[in-house]
């Protein structure tokens, strides 16, 4: 017998989301699971610092001042909530969650994953490591009869692909089916992404549709299709854009490898079913890896910064100037800082007609293992410069005290050395298995061709973006780009003037990294994997945007030759 389609919807894309859409999502329409997504690599050195000031927390506090509101809610609908905000602390989150419904007086079930810390002798001198486990101990809690599913650290995608299995009674290597789920997952993870959020083409939609966008949800199919949609009456949009957005975001190959499935992100199709509706067919799985991918998060040291205002002319010199006199500074100074980087940034216009916009600004980041080092340093290099230095000097504001930064590395790790445990509501901790640890064998399905190139023809200089999206995130040190065309003209063009060599030249920062570009035909789309572009990730902060946001929106801002046709 078929089973109907299962209506997933998400309510949180990050630590720090909108505080209602819980509530928003529960009462907006009629939902089987609801689930938040509060992890990231960022995150789990925040939540790692809070466990060593309490070893008691460790998880998204967010998340119980959320389910306090909507608790009784849920209930009333039979909505199941899954989430990730166990973070370090799944079990401890799950006594507080059971704690909270007592005292509200709502009869619910609450399960939780554990298994996926990887502390102690293993990974010595990290703050925490923590492997990503898949679905399967989700929708083991979920059959059990789980009304609130915690987990910690689980593959994103996880929170949707373990209730379609549950669901479905999908058997592990039923991966077509599996990866269309954690495709499903992947669009959903990162919220109003899916609906209008952070959108290339956000512009050309009135302001009132992309002001509030509402939250996604999937209604997944038996044989694994879905179909990405929001409630009626909310904000934002769904349309083949925003979903190829959120796909390439992110991502590195065409294959999405995850600890359940593979997914073959070349073998998707995308139609818009109509409003607000775009349907996900034709996704092919394979086996996952053999083993799984790990976070580590480790203290790095200590940063500090100052930001230099250089106004008017002689932007240049002025620059030159105080970084001479801080760097002379730093050479007298008992310990120089270990690492010291100065980004003069440009946003001065000539005959400004605002002191504002005749500036430009110098950023100066100092680190070091040592907190003084980048604490008293600094503060005396660029503070006693106040007035022996260019004319008009001044900072942004005075250098603080140094601050801890962290860095985020992956690792990976034989599936059989992880001890995934689903603990289900009566306290029955039941192992699950973990998979084979066999070198992945797989498919030889080919990628679909590129078009044949676009006749030659006139061109005009225009900025990418007026005939491409992008969208760009960050992995760890390595960043993404991904970018699509909208029209088959446009990608017939795209594919082939957009190489790697053409991406460094557009990107010069990028001109001296390794760069992989990944081929997508079925979304019309290209997959730009930068290397070490981040440094040490997003923790360190080491980059003007840490976390690549902004890359693919500078690289549509960069001007090509367009044939005139497209535009």
């Amino acid at each position: 017998m078929r089973r109907r389609p299962l209506r997933v919807g998400n309510g949180s894309g990050f630590y720090g989301d909108r505080f209602d859409a819980l509530r928003e999502m529960l009462t907006g329409g009629h939902l089987d699971v609801l689930t938040g997504d509060y992890l990231a690599e960022l995150t789990m050195l925040i939540l790692g610092r809070d466990r060593l000031k309490d070893p008691s927390r460790g998880y998204a506090k967010t998340f119980l001042r959320q389910l306090e509101e909507c608790l009784g809610t849920a209930h009333e609908r039979g909505v199941k909530i899954v989430t990730n905000a166990g973070g370090l602390n799944p079990a401890g989150l799950a006594d507080a969650v059971r704690e909270l419904a007592g005292r509200l007086g709502v009869p619910v079930r609450v399960a939780h994953v554990e298994g996926d810390d990887l502390g102690g002798p293993r990974f010595p001198g990290t703050l925490t490591a923590h492997a990503y486990l898949g679905g399967a101990g989700i929708a083991a809690c979920l059959s059990a009869g789980a009304d609130i599913v915690v987990t910690g650290r689980v593959s994103d995608a996880a929170l949707v692909s373990g209730p379609a299995a549950a669901h479905f009674g999908w058997a592990p290597d039923a991966y077509d089916r599996l990866a269309g789920a954690v495709v499903a997952g992947h669009v959903l993870e990162c919220g109003t992404q899916a609906t209008g959020g952070n959108y290339a083409f956000f512009a050309e939609h009135a302001p009132a549709a992309v002001r509030r966008p509402g939250f996604p949800l999937a209604e997944i199919h038996e044989d694994g299709s879905a179909v990405i949609t929001k409630h009626d009456g909310t904000g934002g949009f769904v349309d083949v854009g925003t979903v190829t957005a959120q796909l390439l975001y992110e991502t590195q190959g065409a294959r999405y490898a995850g600890p359940d499935v593979t997914a073959r992100l070349d073998t998707l199709t995308l139609t818009q079913e109509g409003l607000d509706r775009v349907r996900i067919d034709g996704v092919r799985g394979e086996a996952p890896p053999p083993t799984l991918k790990a976070g580590l998060t480790r203290l790095g040291g200590h940063r500090n910064e100052v930001v230099f205002v250089l106004t008017g002319l002689d932007i240049e010199a002025k620059a030159a100037l105080v970084r001479a006199q801080v760097e002379d500074a730093f050479d007298r100074a008992e310990a120089r800082p270990a690492e010291v980087r100065w980004e003069l940034s440009r946003t001065d216009r000539a005959d400004a007609a605002t002191e504002e916009t005749a500036s430009a600004l110098l950023r100066l980041v100092v680190r070091d293992p040592d907190a003084d080092t980048v604490g008293r340093v600094i503060g005396g290099a660029a503070v006693e410069r106040a007035l022996g230095s260019y004319p008009g000097f001044h900072v942004t504001a005075p250098p603080g005290k140094a601050a801890p930064y962290g860095v985020f590395e992956a690792a990976y790790v034989e599936r059989s050395a992880v001890e995934h445990v689903a603990v289900l509501p009566d306290g029955e901790r039941r192992p699950v298995p973990s998979g084979d640890d066999d070198t992945l064998v797989l498919d030889d399905v080919p990628p679909p061709p590129l078009p044949e190139p676009l006749p030659p023809g006139p061109t005009r200089r225009a900025p990418l973006g007026l005939v491409a999206g992008a969208r760009s995130g960050d992995k760890g040190g390595d960043a993404n780009v991904g970018v699509w065309a909208r029209t088959d003209d446009a990608w017939r063009w795209l594919a082939h003037e957009l190489t790697v060599d053409r991406f460094r030249e557009l990107l010069p920062e990028t001109a001296d990294l390794t760069v992989v570009r990944h081929d997508l035909p079925n979304l019309r789309a290209l997959n730009f994997v930068v290397e070490g572009l981040l440094g040490e990730g997003v923790a360190a902060r080491a980059r003007f945007d840490p976390q690549a946001k902004g890359l693919g929106e500078w690289l549509r801002a960069r001007h090509v030759d367009i044939p005139e046709e497209l535009l």
